[in-house]
C-alpha cells in the first residue's frame, strides 16, 4: 500500500524560514534510511503558500483563482512523502521515529492513497 504523509506548515515555514542545518542533516539521514528500506516513492518540501494559488470551484460558476498566502497555516502543508507501507499502523510506527518537523512542535498527517 502507499500512503501520503503530509508535514503541516508552521508560521516559520510560511515565512520562508527553513530548517536549520542540523535539522536538515537529521531529516536527510532519516530519508536515506527510508530510501534504503524501499519505503520512499516520493519526498519533497514545499515553498510557502505565498508562492502558490488555489483554484476554487463553486457550482457552475467559472473557477476562481486565489493567490497565496493563505490565512490558516495549521491547515497548510510544508512537505510530503509518498511511502510504501504494509498498513496505516506500520506507517504510523515508522513516522513516530521521524525527526520532529519543527523544533517548536510539528504535525504530520498520514492518509492511505486510494488504489
Amino acid at each position: 500500500m502507499r500512503f501520503l504523509v503530509m508535514v503541516k506548515s508552521t508560521p516559520e515555514s510560511e515565512a520562508g524560514v527553513g530548517p536549520s542545518r542540523e535539522e536538515l542533516e537529521t531529516m536527510s539521514k532519516f530519508n536515506e534510511q527510508l530510501l534504503d528500506d524501499g519505503r520512499i516513492v516520493f519526498a519533497e518540501g514545499l515553498t510557502p503558500s505565498s508562492e502558490g494559488v488555489r483554484v476554487l470551484f463553486e457550482g457552475d460558476a467559472e473557477p476562481k483563482v486565489i493567490d497565496g498566502p493563505f490565512a490558516e497555516s495549521k491547515e497548510l502543508v510544508a512537505g510530503v512523502w509518498v511511502l510504501n507501507g504494509e498498513s496505516l499502523e506500520d506507517v504510523v510506527a515508522l513516522m513516530r521515529r521521524a525527526p520532529n518537523p519543527d523544533a517548536r512542535g510539528g504535525v504530520i498527517e498520514i492518509r492511505p492513497i486510494a488504489e
